[in-house]
Formats: C-alpha cells, structure tokens, sequence
C-alpha cells in the first residue's frame, strides 16, 4: 500500500506558519520567490509590491549595514485615512451632527520625520498633534502649520509651558489646554489675563468605568491623571465665579494605551459623554468631547481580547464611538459634540520594519554523534554509553530517567573530583545526543510523557541576532509585547530549526522567545538552517509605536541606521530619508564621557608601554589608529 506524501513547501505554507495574514494589515506579505513584501505608492500612480531583502540590499550597496530601522510613510498616511474615512462614513451613517477631527500624541513617536509625516499626510483631514510635555509642545508649535487643525496640550504644565501655548494660540492655532489638576486653573487665566487672550480650556476626567488591558490602571480612582468628579464640579464653579466658564470647550478623558475590548472603550465612552452632557446644561459652551487614547493594534492578529490583540476593528471603534456619543447626546437633549481621539499606537504601529541579520549560532544538540566506546572508562560514562546503545521507542521513557540520573551523578563526581573535566565533557556529550534522539522519536510517538515535554525545548537553539532588546525593542522586555517576527527570505524553503533569537548585550534578558504563530504565541521562532557566507536577515513588525522613543543605551549600544522608503513617479524604490546610527563616540558623549580626555588617557597608556618595552613606538601609533577608529565605529556587530 503507498504511503501519502507530504505536499512541497510553499509559499502559502509560510504565510500560514507566520500567520501573515492576521497582523500585516494588508500592507505585508510575501512574494513567489519567497521574500516578504511591503506595499508602497508613494507618488508612483499605483501600488506595488517591494521586496524587502531587495531594499535591503540597496541600501547596503549604498554603504549602510545592519540592523536597519526602515520607515514606510505611505503605511503612515494609509492609517491616518482609514481612522478618518472611519469616522466620516460613521458620522455619515448615523447622521451625526458634529465632526471628527483626531490629533497625533507626539509621546507615541517623537522622531522629527515622524512628525513631519502626520503632519503632512494629516492635513487633508485637519488632523492636529498632541503634546504632553515642553519639549513636546516647542516640536508641535513648529510643525503643525494647520489653523484648522487643534493642538491639545496635557500633562503637568509650568508658567512657559502655558505661556507658549498661549502665544501659540494669539498666532492663529487652535490650541486646547487641558486642566489636569485644579491648580493649574488659576495659572492658566493668570497667564491669559496678561496675555490678553481667552483661552480655550479642555478638563480631564476619571471615570469610574473600568478599563482593561495592560495599562488598565490608566483609568479608575486611582488614575496619576484627571479630575474625579468632586475636582471636576470645584473647576466649574471657580471658573463661573471668575466669569470664565465660557472658556470651557472640551471634556478629556483616557483609558489606557493598547485597550483589547471594544465593550470597555464603549463603557467608557457612555459614562464620559453623560458628563459631557451634564457640563452643557451647567452652562459651559462645550462642542469638544475627546476620547483619549486606546485604540488598539492587533498584534497578535486573532481579533481577541488578549493584552496584544483587539476584538474590533477600526471601522468597528469609529462606528460604536459615534453611536454611543449620538444616544447619549440625544437622550439629554444636548447637540452632537466634534470628536478628537488622541489614537496613536494604530496610527504609526506599522510605520517601522527593524531588520537584523543574525551573527551566529549556539545549540544544545550536538551535530556529531559520540565517539566510540573507549576501552577504559568511569562506571557513569559505561552507564552513558549503555542507555545510548540501547535507546528504543520502546525504552524511551526508561533511558530518558535514566539519563538525567547519570548526569546528576556526573556533575558530583566532578565536584568531588572523581572524574576529569574531559571525562564530564565526554559524559555531556553523550547526555545531549540521548535528549536529541529522544527527541526525534517523540515526533512519531503516539503520546509525550509531561516529564518528556522539556525535551522539545532542549532543541530549540539560540540565533544570535545584531540588535539590542533595549535600544530597539524595549517593550518585548519590558512589558513582555508579543510583535510579528519573520525571516524575511527563503521563505518558499521550509524551514527546519527553531529558535530563540538573542541579542548582543552582555544581558540574558536580551533575547526574544515569544512569537506568534496561526492560534497561539509560541516560545521559539521556525528558522531555516544558516548557509556559509550568507546574511539571514529577520524582520521584526509593527515596531512604530513608542519603541524608537523609549529606547535604553543598555551596553552603550545605539540607534539603529534608519533609512525611509517611497516610490517616486515610476514606481522605483527612493531612499527619501537616511540617518546614520550611533557611533562609539556619539554613545560615550551621551554617558558624560569626554572624548578628547579618553583618548589623552589611552596615548598615556601607550607611551607607558613604550617606556616600558612591552610595545613599540610604531606599534602605539598602530594601536591609537585602532583606537581611533572604534570611536569612530558603529556600536553594532561589524564583521
């Protein structure tokens, strides 16, 4: 009888493994050749499909190397469309009365060409920016050149944070502070009063709604920011007694970043849009409602209410936002308010691909098999060899029990120094190849044994990546963010490895062992076998939000080279942005290191040696030229 055989790799194989199709949005996938593809315009009359490896290789002829922080604007300008189309076609169905018009928080991705890209591709839509901190507000004051667009300002505020935005205000802008404590009131109308401006007044609330997700605890009592309800009323009734409570416009409220479940956001909407309500007929002018963060990003891609997914789309918020602000504005007989959102993390999410090549290899299975039996040995290495040659699937749970039983005995006589270093090394060997053959026969086992299951990981190997965890991807580590990590070529070969993917800090925190996969997050990532003299270049996805700002220099490692990518008129590849990444240099000056003062210590150094014989003159001027050039160097791998 013939046996069935297994279908060939393909492409659609490894679309299915990396589970593409759930978290590329459309705007990631992978060509027939095996490459993974990202779809670009840019002024090019229609939409094209660019390999990624290939950009990679251009840029590297250009004389740029890895790890590379790609930037695709069109992705960007895309995701600014799709919230306000969203909410224009809700408005629309719901024949909603108000407007939207959403603003960027700056603190979700601050890099000046980030800005400049939701600026421009925003100003179709009037779609301002947010500012929440000094720094913040002096980017947004020159770049956001829209006197239709709004600036909301949060956070804490001094005397020149309130001052600037004032000014900002009398050139035209249409700027909203945001009271987030109640002390701020009389700073802001004392500052207005001598500017001679009324300003335009935004108040942030704490609901009792609960929020879900990671950063749940933004909302609730016990949130850092906002009002409770008791605050809130004091605020009204000191700016009526002042004769300024026409000066209030807006009702602010946050829920937290990244918020899976659409029915928290929509609770939340309820209550707040009820307060809203309530302040109009205190006599408040209103016709602001802003919702504050929390779209969230489908990261994982199975549309479910796990921290890194969402059970909603973005056509699905937009249309519950404007439902839920129309009933309740219609049940207290209040007119429908404009709409802000400060969404950011699902507007620039998938502006950034990080692309890394891996360096090296390390795995727990050996590639040789023990060497012969030698003819004098230890009694444990004769135990070693004798569960090796006798290992079955019919004994594989005896010889497994019985190969952790030989090394623990092999680890005590070492201690006790009844065995040499290389008869240990000889027994570890011999234990490695008995977990390796134990774990081939598990793949035909009808069932695995619980105590054989770590079996599985002890095959796993580390694939040493050029990236720093910390600099480029400090959420994986912080916070534990699962993101989309694919090869990014020899994707129509099926791969035959898996792996953790470590980085190169000095730190075992430095590595990334969650993955996603078609129904669940994985602990290792499926690989192909590394070919000599050959890059295997990884892709890590949707990385636009808060990663590049939030960025440590663990190990003094730096920036990344970044690179932008569009098409021109004919649909060719442009390098429209390049920034060089950190130099050693650059990283030491930002820890206080005085440049010229390192390098008179180590010439110090040198000529000591000179003096002392253990070099020469001719060597310390080779040696300072090295020197040099490590300063000059870049802070990732070079081979």
């Amino acid at each position: 009888m013939n046996q069935p055989t297994t279908p060939p790799w393909s492409v659609a194989d490894a679309e299915d493994l990396y589970a593409i199709d759930q978290w590329s949005g459309g705007y990631f996938g992978l060509s027939e050749e095996g490459e993974m593809t990202v779809q670009l315009q840019g002024s090019a009359p229609e939409k094209k499909s660019i390999s990624i490896p290939k950009i990679i290789e251009d840029i590297r002829d250009r004389g740029k190397d890895l790890p590379i922080l790609l930037r695709f604007g069109d992705l960007l300008e895309s995701r600014i469309r799709l919230l306000n189309e969203s909410f224009r076609k809700a408005i629309i169905d719901e024949d909603y009365q108000g407007r939207y018009q959403g603003v960027f928080p700056i603190k979700v991705n601050q890099q000046q060409e980030a800005i400049q890209h939701v600026t421009q591709y925003g100003r179709p839509y009037n779609y301002g920016l947010e500012a929440g901190s000094k720094p913040e507000l002096v980017a947004a004051v020159a770049h956001l050149n829209d006197p239709d667009a709004y600036l909301v300002c949060n956070g804490y505020k001094d005397a020149e944070f309130i001052d600037l935005a004032l000014r900002a205000q009398k050139m035209g802008m249409k700027v909203i502070l945001v009271v987030e404590m109640p002390s701020e009131v009389d700073t802001i109308l004392e500052r207005a009063t001598l500017l001679g401006i009324e300003p335009m007044l935004g108040i942030r609330v704490r609901l009792a709604a609960k929020s879900c997700g990671h950063w749940c605890d933004s909302a609730g009592d016990r949130s850092v920011f906002g009002l409770h309800i008791t605050q809130l009323m004091s605020v009204v009734d000191h700016l009526r007694e002042n004769g300024k409570l026409d000066c209030l416009r807006m009702l602010h409220f946050h829920q937290g970043s990244q918020i899976p479940n659409i029915r928290a956001i929509r609770e939340a909407t309820m209550e707040a849009t009820r307060i809203y309500a309530d302040l109009v007929k205190e006599g408040a002018p209103m016709g602001l409602i802003d919702l504050g963060g929390g779209l969230a990003v489908d990261y994982e891609g199975n549309q479910s209410s796990a921290e890194s997914s969402a059970n909603y789309s973005v056509e699905e918020y937009c249309a519950g936002m404007v439902n839920v602000i129309k009933n309740v504005a219609d049940d207290a007989g209040v007119p429908h308010p404009d709409i802000i959102s400060e969404s950011g993390r699902a507007i620039v999410a998938y502006y950034s691909v990080l692309v890394f090549n891996i360096v090296d290899v390390n795995r727990f299975f050996p590639e040789e098999e023990p060497p012969p039996r030698p003819e004098e040995a230890p009694e444990i290495l004769t135990n070693f060899y004798d569960a090796w040659e006798s290992l079955s699937q019919e004994n594989m749970q005896e010889c497994f029990n019985d190969a952790l039983f030989y090394r623990s005995q092999l680890h005590q006589l070492h201690a006790q120094g009844n065995v040499t270093l290389r008869e240990r090394a000889l027994g570890e060997h011999l234990y490695a190849n008995l977990m390796k053959r134990c774990s081939e026969l598990l793949e035909t086992a009808e069932h695995i044994p619980e105590d054989m299951k770590e079996v599985e990981e002890l095959g796993v190997d580390y694939y040493y990546g050029n990236f720093s965890l910390f600099q480029s991807l400090p959420d994986v580590w912080a916070i534990q963010q699962v993101l989309p990590v694919v090869p990014l070529h020899r994707l129509d070969e099926q791969p035959t490895r898996r792996a953790v993917l470590a980085d190169i800090t000095c730190d075992c925190d430095g590595r990334i062992d969650k993955f996603l996969s078609k129904h669940e997050v994985r602990n290792s990532l499926p690989v192909h076998e590394l070919k000599p003299n050959e890059d295997y270049l990884i892709g890590v996805f949707l990385v636009g939000a808060y990663q590049e700002t939030l960025g440590a220099l663990h190990n003094l490692i730096g920036d990344t080279n970044v690179v932008s990518i569009t098409l021109n008129d004919e649909g060719q590849v442009r390098f429209s942005h390049e920034i060089d990444g950190d130099s050693v240099g650059e990283v030491l000056t930002y820890v206080e290191y005085d440049l010229k003062d390192l390098r008179a210590r180590f010439l110090r150094i040198a000529e000591t040696a000179v003096e002392n014989g253990q070099i020469t003159a001719k060597e310390r001027r080779e040696f300072t030229q090295a020197y040099d050039e490590g300063l000059r160097g870049h802070t990732y791998f070079e081979g």
